[in-house]
């Protein structure tokens, strides 16, 4: 594995899943988000979703 998905506990989350489909040889389908107003409250500029396919070779 090499180079950035994203920060925060995307990435760890992401390290996870494809140490995992490593493993079991299967690949995944991911998607995380935030809501524009859940990002603001935390101190971010705005929300979104990352979806992240995850194949193992």
């Amino acid at each position: 594995m090499a180079g950035s998905v994203s920060g925060g506990c995307v990435e760890g989350a992401v390290i996870v899943e494809a140490l995992e489909a490593l493993g079991d040889g299967r690949p995944r389908m991911l998607e995380f988000g935030i809501s524009d107003d859940q990002a603001f409250a935390v101190g971010l500029a705005c929300g979104g979703r990352i979806k992240a396919m995850i194949e193992p070779v």
